[in-house]
């Protein structure tokens, strides 16, 4: 096989069918889920793998580089790609519920919700899952109260194909994070935090005015080879802080 030739035959497939790379992608995370390949062991070289799916290497390339991306590979420079090391806990922004936040604190924890719906992925949010643009999503928005006091509006998207259940869930006395740290194990996450003047709505679920900043985490969850959740979650900031260790 030419491992120069144009990768766009690899990428063109016929509707309904599983491209070449999501194919390849598929099959590394079921040898990894397997046990086949367990953290800190090499998967085949590229150029294996080319031979073995009968594709360009750089069709191979994409889907390893996507894998990296979701932290479940690691490259080493001139020795190979591994499965990676889980490190979750290590991050800056534990994957923890909020109730287990607050009960920690000795406090009491309760949650409003103010929409759960079935919908479908507007442009950016299906990028953000990398699905087709009017796919079905569910989505929730609920508010977190820490001894009364609201300390969170969580607004959440979530993939059916992960979670198909999410919507029969009672989120009074399990949160969606509990939920789909249950049902979708948890493969790999980004994230990122900033200060924002917050809207009409969220200022009112928060009960501040819209002259308090906020702090607010975007965090993208993946699971089963899939974006799992996608939420944004608005902290009133004199109420709350991010703390962690390394």
């Amino acid at each position: 096989m030419d491992e120069g030739r144009d990768d766009k035959a690899d990428m063109e497939e016929p509707a309904g069918r599983v491209p070449a790379f999501q194919h390849i992608k598929n099959y590394l995370l079921a040898e990894i889920h397997a046990g086949n390949w367990k953290e800190g062991e090499a998967i085949p070289s590229e150029q294996a793998l080319a031979r073995q799916f009968g594709v360009s290497r750089m069709t191979v390339n994409r889907a390893v580089r996507e894998l990296t991306d979701e932290q479940i590979l690691t490259r080493i420079q001139g020795s190979g790609t591994y499965v990676a090391q889980h490190k979750y806990q290590s991050t800056l922004v534990e994957i923890r519920s909020i109730a287990e936040e607050v009960r920690a604190r000795g406090h009491v924890h309760r949650s409003e919700l103010h929409l759960l719906e079935r919908g479908k992925a507007a442009e950016h949010m299906a990028q953000a899952f990398g699905l087709k643009t009017g796919q079905p999503l569910f989505h929730s928005v609920m508010v977190h109260f820490e001894s009364d006091i609201p300390i969170q509006v969580e607004d959440r998207w979530v993939n059916p194909e992960v979670a198909p259940e999410y919507m029969q869930q009672d989120f009074s006395a399990i949160t969606p994070n509990e939920y789909l740290m249950a049902t979708a194990p948890l493969q790999g996450v980004n994230y990122s935090i900033e200060a924002l003047s917050p809207p009409k709505e969220i200022a009112e679920m928060l009960h501040i005015t819209l002259r308090e900043p906020c702090l607010v985490l975007k965090r993208r969850t993946l699971s089963k080879g899939q974006v799992a959740s996608v939420v944004t979650m608005w902290h009133p900031g004199s109420r709350y802080q991010f703390a962690g260790s390394f």
